[in-house]
């Protein structure tokens, strides 16, 4: 019971009639869930994998749906007879009134029938039109007779850290689920494939969230919901979609080819690292260093191994993976400007893009199926290059006879063969091996051991604090590792 003079404020209070005003908390989303759910589709796929039974979605682990699926299974108690696999459900959303639908790649890959639900419990039978599993994204279609509600794309790049968004999905089999929360962080990379940029969010996502949108407070797209941290089938709260503005130009190339027509450079690249960019004298790590370039790819003749490229039609390159999405986002066919960095000096190049999916044809086509493998029998030669030891924990020898009998080395290869590694030492936490062949220093080339003691005092002279070896094994791959100078 209320005493004293609070007791009396709130009692004149109610005596008076006076309102008693209470927070309400955030704005309601539920006019715009409400606008935006009809386009939002449940997807369940199956395959048939032997035994007469029929396909029928399951459920995901855990639903509440289970036990309704397994009394509506048709192929409940068949025993062998019954569909020996079936895919669960996923999410997806319609983007145009005649029945386009985007989901994930990996929600209908392998399906032998792909079935849509939409929210008046409406079951639609959808085609494949095209999958991606590059960018882990497909079309479909279905056919409803009749104009079907749709949502639009957005604008990525305009969704700020800290802006709210708002996922709209099927997780573990739902349906017509909300979730509403923030971008947490963007151009995230997680190693799901080569062209990582992913929205970050602590909108709650989980199993059966895949292939649906995750949309800003405008209604519109701005992320495709496909990944997420978990533990034991669990969620950690944190989830990842794919930016609509690297996933734009792929679905429409999907609905109009039925597959992907991605830009293509012609190179293999790799990361500047601090040791690299300190052996080059580079104030930052920005940039793609060239370690490839494909004989008649449409950088041959143009751009060389070493070169750094800075920029790519204007859009700079601050990490190396930005290089893949803005070539594969450009047009087939299309004369580009690419900036380089060689020799200490800037260039600007003039290069007609060719096709992805054709230049992996090329790339497979030019690999040797079968690697020479080293001697075991065959005495390994010896360093005559003490001295390097001390000042980069590794020794060099001529690539003779010897070497290439030791090593597997090819008849092709030139340059000076590592002979030994000093355990411990930043060569070996480099990655450098006996074997391995040098053929440039601070880009330079080198065939012999006084040329490269040459390139390594120049450098040590300089004040350098790390020295750039290209290398290349036996497979013939190369890479380039700088050392730090003892």
């Amino acid at each position: 019971m209320k005493t004293g003079f609070a007791a009396l404020v709130v009692g004149s209070m109610l005596a008076l009639g006076a309102p008693i005003a209470f927070a309400k908390g955030p704005e309601s989303v539920a006019p715009l869930a409400a606008q935006l759910s009809p386009a939002v589709v449940n997807i369940g796929t199956s395959r048939m994998m032997g035994g007469g039974g029929l396909p029928f979605p399951e459920a995901p682990e855990g639903s509440p749906l289970n036990e309704m699926f397994d009394d509506l299974n048709p192929n409940e108690g068949q025993g062998p007879e019954a569909i020996q696999e079936a895919r669960s459900l996923g999410s997806g959303f319609i983007i145009s009134a005649d029945g386009l639908v985007v989901t994930n790649n990996h929600v209908v890959e392998g399906a032998d029938e792909i079935l849509v639900f939409l929210t008046d419990g409406t079951r639609l039978p959808a085609k494949l039109v095209g999958a991606d599993t590059k960018a882990d994204l497909a079309v479909l279609k279905v056919d409803a007779g009749h104009e079907l509600p749709f949502v639009e794309f957005g604008d990525s790049d305009s969704a700020d850290v800290g802006d709210w968004v708002m996922a709209i999905g099927n997780p573990f089999g739902l349906g017509g689920s909300v979730s509403l929360g923030i971008v947490s962080a963007r151009n995230r990379d997680i190693q799901a494939g080569p062209y990582d940029d992913f929205i970050q969010t602590d909108a709650a996502i989980n199993q059966g969230n895949s292939g649906g949108p995750l949309f800003d407070m405008d209604g519109k797209v701005v992320g495709i919901n496909t990944a997420i941290i978990a533990r034991g089938g669990s969620s950690l709260g944190i989830g990842f979609a794919v930016p609509v503005n690297l996933a734009r130009p792929v679905v429409a190339q999907l609905a109009e080819f039925g597959e992907t027509r991605r830009g293509w450079l012609g190179v293999g690249i790799q990361d500047v690292t601090d040791e690299m960019a300190a052996s080059l004298g580079r104030p930052d790590t920005h940039g793609a260093m060239v370690v490839e370039v494909t004989e008649t790819g449409p950088a041959d003749g143009v751009v060389e191994e070493g070169d750094i490229i800075l920029d790519f039609n204007g859009r700079p390159i601050v990490r190396m993976r930005d290089l893949p999405r803005f070539v594969a986002e450009t047009a087939v066919g299309e004369r580009v400007k690419v900036k380089v960095l060689r020799e200490g000096k800037e260039l600007m190049l003039d290069i007609t893009l060719g096709r992805l999916e054709e230049g992996e044809k090329i790339i497979a086509a030019a690999r040797q199926p079968d690697v020479a493998t080293p001697d075991p029998s065959a005495e390994p030669p010896a360093g005559v290059a003490p001295g390097l030891k001390e000042m980069l924990g590794l020794d060099v020898g001529p690539i003779d006879e010897q070497a290439r009998e030791a090593f597997a080395i090819g008849e092709d290869a030139e340059g000076l063969v590592i002979t030994d590694v000093v355990q411990g030492s930043d060569a070996e936490r480099q990655g450098l091996l006996s074997g391995l062949v040098i053929s440039e220093v601070n880009q330079q080339s080198v065939t012999t051991v006084a040329e490269l003691t040459e390139r390594v005092d120049a450098a040590k002279e300089a004040g350098r604090p790390a020295v750039l070896f290209k290398v290349t094994d036996p497979a013939g791959t190369s890479r380039f590792v700088a050392v730090k100078l003892q």
